[in-house]
């Protein structure tokens, strides 16, 4: 298995926060060990973080997924419901417009 190169940014800062740390009497190699130690903290955490990022995206896309097709059945059920009302709507309206012509030849003759 091949080990991932850490970047250089991540040895700089594993590096510096080494050297602010170290004891009085401390040896450049127990530096350069503790200096070790703290990259691969680092590296661990952003290993970590990432997999976080990446849980978060699935389940916000999962989320986001469940959101469209609840909006699809609801629209679906909004169009079935308005291409009912719009067949009856012919019939409603000539119903509508006798009833009217009813009540106008009736007063009328009066």
């Amino acid at each position: 298995m091949a080990k991932k190169q850490v970047s250089q940014e991540t040895i700089d800062e594993a590096l510096k926060i080494a050297k602010g740390t170290a004891r009085p009497g401390q040896t450049k190699e127990q530096t350069k060990l503790i200096a070790q130690g703290i990259e691969k903290g680092i590296a661990e955490y952003k290993k970590r973080e990432k997999a976080k990022a990446r849980e978060r995206d699935k389940a916000r896309k999962k989320s986001h997924a469940q959101t469209d097709s609840t909006a699809e059945a609801t629209e679906s059920a909004s169009i079935e419901s308005t291409s009912a009302l719009m067949q009856w709507l012919p019939w409603i309206l000539l119903s509508v417009s006798y009833v009217g012509f009813l009540i106008y030849a009736l007063k009328g003759t009066n």
